[in-house]
């Protein structure tokens, strides 16, 4: 695909330094208590957001020394005061105005690109009432097209004004989303994805749309775009830079591979490149150490000759390797710092360089497999992440003799659902690599979380032999789930410190060292996995251990609408499990720590002295 170049009107420089306005480490703000009235409302909001009082006087001459202004008091007030001052919303500060008893925060000046929309919601939130935001975008639901780019660590260029490009996309009028990668800020795109918003594949789709604005996704520059078109790029930092030097290649070398990479159609290195990187006998050249010195948020990264010359290059040298010990450094660096990614950009000489582009595979639109936690049952409990990857995937295989199908409901219009149930793992490996080599995202559901007992481990070796992308999505276990149905702590201070998590000697043999009977000796809290069909025999190695009447639960279906949950001592744990005839999906919890209230924790201790508070004496 031909990468073409986006024409910039507003400066990059003054681009550059908006952002650096909108991303200072840490941000100062201002209270400016107007009224007597306000006196506690100003205290509260300075404690919670580390603020300075200032007087209503002071603020002219300290307008540009804070990040934002808080007013406290009435909103003409505020208004007539910071009105001298306001200039351009990419460089005034954030303003916002409270009402001397808290009832209302409104948002008045610099709401996205300085901030004060989300300072509202902060001190609203700390107050516990509604914020006022009367930004049309937010009030739509819609993406805020000037500042989305910091949530994601993106940078901003544009073609034609912002402000029309935002405005044509408040109103709905037809708009082409091109992504060029993946990452969290495209994932969101995609899931909130407005109807007049169309995703679109290349330029050739965008030119063929009736669109009056394009927004981009990419590392890359595009042109050739229609003239009258209006065009927002977000440019992520995803790619990773290799770079060989000639000794003592010039300083201005510096430069010379930022006209290579733009011939290429890559993006400025300061936007798109996440990791510069060569061999480490390179350190002290003029180059690396200018780069040192401005840096632009990047990682330098250092390799040696022996790491280098243990990556296939598909352009090795024997000048190379003769000189340095590698046959090669700028390719090898940047496959190194991708993870073995794909070269994008294979060797390219320059004057007195070498340079070549790898991009880790998680950030290309290609296959993908992410193994998801599904919690212990009910779809409330699956954690943030993993509802995103379900709302995202087009292939869902879940576990159907241990996940609930309402799990899956959430799925996008499409997306193929199908259990795993009556499958072997030839058929669900097939299938899954049957949606990967189509570029497609694939959710493996597993119960519980798939780390205990999730039967993932031959799945990866499959991924891996195959060189497939793939990732695990912790999830909520069902032991977690019992303590909480159990109104119990697993842990009782200076009595039971540890919980055992392990199952019954079934079909599966344990490990001797791992058998019941000996894990029972440390009278520990013990979750037992998948052996209710056999708890004759768990009951008979517990009790070698355990007094008789050790409290025990049997919970059946944990956090699921038809869930039962048993309670006794562990010599009647048989006779309620068969008694309810409970046999699959059922987790068998023994130990002291079921239901007790005894013991108290010193971290609460009024004594107690830590980081955080200084006890009585």
């Amino acid at each position: 695909m031909q990468k073409n170049a986006i024409k910039r009107e507003q400066s990059h420089d003054n681009l550059n330094s908006a952002e650096r306005e909108l991303s200072r480490p840490k941000v100062k703000i201002a209270i400016i208590q107007i009224s007597k009235e306000g006196r506690h409302v100003a205290y509260f909001i300075q404690q919670e957001l580390g603020a300075q009082l200032i007087e209503r006087t002071a603020v002219g001459a300290h307008w540009q020394d804070f990040d934002a202004f808080v007013f406290i008091g009435a909103m003409g007030i505020c208004v007539r005061t910071i009105a001298p001052y306001v200039e351009d919303k990419h460089t005034d500060p954030a303003v916002v105005c409270v009402d001397s008893f808290g009832n209302h925060v409104i948002s008045v000046l610099s709401g996205h690109v300085g901030g004060a929309n989300e300072l509202t919601k902060q001190i609203a939130g700390a107050l516990g009432v509604d914020p006022v935001i009367t930004t049309q975008s937010d009030n739509a639901g819609l993406w805020a097209l000037d500042t989305i780019y910091e949530n994601y660590d993106w940078h901003m260029s544009y073609v034609g004004n912002l402000n029309n490009a935002v405005g044509k996309f408040v109103n709905r009028e037809p708009v082409a989303l091109l992504l060029d990668i993946r990452d969290e800020g495209t994932d969101y795109l995609e899931r909130t994805c407005p109807q007049h918003v169309t995703i679109v594949h290349s330029v050739d789709e965008i030119m063929e749309g009736n669109y009056t604005l394009a927004i981009i996704v990419s590392p890359f520059i595009y042109s050739n775009l229609p003239s009258d078109l209006l065009v927002v790029q977000y440019t992520p930092q995803v790619l990773d830079l290799g770079i060989g030097l000639a000794h003592q290649a010039p300083v201005d070398t510096y430069e010379d591979i930022q006209l290579l990479l733009g011939e290429h159609h890559i993006c400025l290195w300061s936007e798109c490149i996440r990791k510069i990187c060569t061999i480490d006998i390179k350190a002290e050249e003029p180059v690396i150490q200018k780069f040192q010195a401005e840096r632009y948020g990047l990682e330098l990264k250092l390799y040696t000759a022996d790491e280098l010359a243990k990556v296939d290059v598909p352009t090795p040298s024997e000048t190379v390797e003769k000189h340095v010990g590698t046959p090669s450094v700028c390719e090898a660096a940047a496959l190194l710092a991708s993870n073995y990614g794909k070269l994008l950009l294979p060797k390219v000489k320059g004057k007195n360089f070498t340079i070549a582009v790898a991009i880790d595979h998680k950030y290309l639109r290609e296959g993908h497999i992410e193994i998801v936690g599904a919690g212990p049952g009910d779809p409330d409990l699956v954690s943030v992440r993993g509802r995103k990857m379900l709302e995202r995937a087009d292939l869902i295989l879940y576990a159907g003799s241990l996940v609930p199908k309402a799990l899956t409901e959430c799925h996008k219009p499409g997306a193929v659902v199908r259990s795993s149930a009556d499958m072997n793992l030839e058929e669900q490996c097939a299938l899954m690599k049957q949606f990967y080599d189509r570029g497609k995202y694939i959710v493996r559901l597993h119960t519980g979380d798939p780390c205990i007992f999730g039967a993932i481990q031959e799945q990866m070796a499959f991924f891996d032999r195959e060189g497939m992308s793939y990732h695990i999505t912790p999830g909520i276990s069902s032991f977690l789930a019992a303590a909480a149905e159990l109104h119990s702590q697993f842990t009782i201070p200076e009595r039971c410190q540890t919980i055992i998590l392990t199952r019954g000697e079934g079909r599966t043999p344990m490990p001797e060292k791992e058998q019941l009977h000996k894990l029972a000796r440390s009278q520990s809290t013990m979750c037992i996995f998948l052996s209710a069909s056999i708890v004759d025999d768990v009951q008979r190695e517990l009790l070698q251990e355990y007094p008789e009447d050790t409290p025990v639960a049997a919970c059946y279906h944990l956090t699921w609408p038809d869930q039962r949950i048993y309670r006794g001592v562990l010599r009647d744990l048989a006779k309620i499990v068969h008694e309810n005839h409970l046999t699959l999906t059922t987790m068998l919890v023994v130990g002291e720590a079921i239901d007790n209230r005894r013991g108290l924790s010193a971290l609460y201790d009024k004594h107690f002295t830590h980081l955080f508070r200084q006890g009585d004496a």
